[in-house]
């Protein structure tokens, strides 16, 4: 009759409660109690099936809820059915070693103080009914003390009950018993070494077992001593520690060839998105990767296979899960960590760089469309002065105005196509135009707004940038017609001079320009209450550009003037 186990039990939920030390303890507690006895007694071989039942629970090389393969199993069948079946001294002094290893390997990585305790006081156990209890039957003369005995039986037992009620904190995604395959391979051989040459001086000499450890302590005391003493730099030897530290920090040619591989794509792509699908592909092909999951802004993406063995890194905007076929080691999550921080940095390099072509495309775009919308308002302010011109003109002036818009409309015309033309291609420099034709069609145009034009030491011929001195003179100039709205009285004056190169100044006697906003004039747009604020700060940049200073050369109550000068002679 089947029996159904109800999961609210009792019994299950203390079997649900009890935790990796827990599992631990008992599992050593097995094995305490099978060696107490003879190998060839029916309960201690029970007990070492039911020690090796809960070292697979214990057992830190599979997790619990990962899928085993048949070879997998067929070595767990062999390992146990080996372990039990052999009744040998020397397979479980090998046993042992292994399981030091194993709890021994792991130490240096903890952090948690409980379950460094745990751990410690394990291997002590490990090591103590090792070296006191199992070597020494591997002579078959030798004898124990009632006191050895009774301290093997019965003293042991104190740590490995200490290890069931030591409450060791870890997070969740976190084993406590993550084996590392280089300290566990080098505190195995260290074991074997000593177990062996302690068993070699006993058969050699015939002396006492205790002796004979002490002195394979002693040697390999010794050797730990002459290592250490080798292990820094001493007399231009680099020392042990760097040559090993240099070996493991390489991991070999494939770190080097991805590098490479990396700052070759990072010259050849330019998209932050796409640079970091390419980079976790070539990633996932390293042989020590099973796969790579990546999280990048919006962006997110898997390949490889993956695995229960994840490490996530993450530097800046990027996400980096990495999987790999075990448990990784601290070597390799270096190199591991190091990897994900290249890609991280030139990740974010590549954002930066998106981002500063983005708000230079969208600075240029500002600066032509405002610069573009300056000159149509200009050409929209001389339209409308045509029209005022027109509208209150009498009967008898139909031939001034008529002779008026012939020579005004060409003009317009004209500036209308420069305009339209800055749409296709921005010239390097503004082209050079006659200055007396230019400074007439000036007038001309600005003849019924009561502005004084002043020439001063003007040559008989000469050509200057009409289009810098356009934008400048139609930008003061309007900016002082709008002035005079707030103060009709204020009179404007234009003077266009020279001194070795041409120059210009609008001048009125209004009111001055606030401190806070001369400041920043020419540096930066400005808040107006009559257009965009940036038209002087647009005008000043072009006039730079082609080797003029635009400035506010005098700032005060009844006189307020710009200049418009060559760059060179300041």
């Amino acid at each position: 009759m089947a029996v159904e186990i109800n999961s609210a039990s009792p019994l299950s939920r203390f079997i649900a409660s009890l935790r990796q030390e827990h599992w631990l303890s008992l599992m050593l507690l097995a094995l305490h109690g099978s060696l107490a006895l003879e190998l060839s007694d029916p309960l201690a071989q029970a007990l070492l099936i039911s020690h090796f039942g809960l070292f697979l629970l214990w057992q830190p090389v599979w997790r619990g809820e990962q899928r085993l393969i048949l070879g997998q199993v067929m070595l767990i069948l062999v390992g146990g059915t080996l372990l039990v079946a052999a009744k040998s001294w020397w397979l479980i002094a090998l046993w042992l070693a292994v399981l030091f290893s194993l709890i021994g390997g792991n130490v240096p990585g903890i952090k948690n103080l409980g379950q460094r305790v745990v751990s410690v006081l394990a291997a002590v156990y490990l090591l103590s009914v090792l070296l006191m209890w199992v070597v020494p039957h591997l002579f078959e003369e030798q004898t124990f003390p009632f006191f050895v005995k009774n301290v093997v039986r019965f003293g042991l037992m104190l740590p490995v009950v200490a290890i069931f009620f030591i409450r060791a904190e870890r997070s969740q995604a976190q084993s406590p018993y993550s084996v590392d395959l280089f300290y566990s391979l080098l505190i195995f051989l260290m074991t074997v070494v000593l177990v062996l040459g302690a068993f070699a001086i006993k058969q050699l000499s015939r002396g006492n077992y205790v002796l004979a450890l002490t002195e394979a302590l002693f040697v390999f005391a010794v050797f730990l001593l002459l290592l250490s003493w080798l292990w820094d730099p001493r007399a231009g030897f680099a020392g042990i520690g760097q040559l090993l530290s240099r070996y493991f920090l390489s991991v070999g040619v494939p770190f080097e060839r991805w590098m490479h591989s990396m700052a070759g794509l990072a010259d050849r792509e330019r998209e932050a998105d796409k640079f970091v699908i390419l980079a976790a592909h070539e990633l996932a092909e390293l042989p020590w990767l099973s796969g790579v999951r990546w999280q990048a802004g919006e962006t997110s993406g898997q390949v490889g296979d993956q695995t229960s063995h994840s490490t996530e890194f993450s530097f800046g905007g990027l996400t980096l899960t990495v999987f790999t076929r075990w448990s990784p080691g601290p070597a390799l999550v270096l190199h591991v960590r190091l990897l994900a921080r290249l890609l991280g940095d030139y990740y974010d390099a590549k954002v930066r760089e998106q981002e500063q072509r983005r708000t230079a495309y969208m600075q240029a775009i500002y600066e032509t469309g405002s610069r573009l919308t300056h000159d149509v308002k200009n050409l929209l302010q001389t339209l409308k002065s045509l029209c005022d011109a027109a509208e209150s003109s009498a009967e008898d002036d139909a031939e001034a105005v008529r002779l008026l818009m012939q020579r005004q409309l060409p003009q317009i015309t004209q500036r209308l196509q420069i305009t339209l033309d800055k749409l296709g291609a921005k010239p390097s420099t503004a082209p050079q135009h006659d200055a007396t034709s230019w400074w007439s069609g000036l007038k001309q145009r600005y003849a019924h707004e009561r502005i004084a034009f002043e020439e001063e030491g003007l040559p008989p011929a000469g050509t200057l940038p009409a289009e810098v001195f356009e934008s400048v003179v139609e930008n003061l100039l309007q900016n002082a017609l709008e002035k005079r709205k707030v103060e009709p009285r204020i009179g404007i004056s234009v003077r266009l001079g020279w001194a070795g190169s041409y120059s210009l100044v609008v001048r009125d006697d209004g009111q001055a320009v606030p401190a806070s906003m001369a400041q920043q004039l020419f540096e930066s747009p400005v808040t107006s209450r009559s257009g965009l604020g940036v038209g002087l700060y647009q005008v000043a940049r072009f006039a730079r550009e082609n080797g003029y200073r635009l400035r506010l050369a005098s700032n005060e109550r009844g006189n307020v003037s710009f200049e418009l000068s060559a760059a060179r002679s300041r």
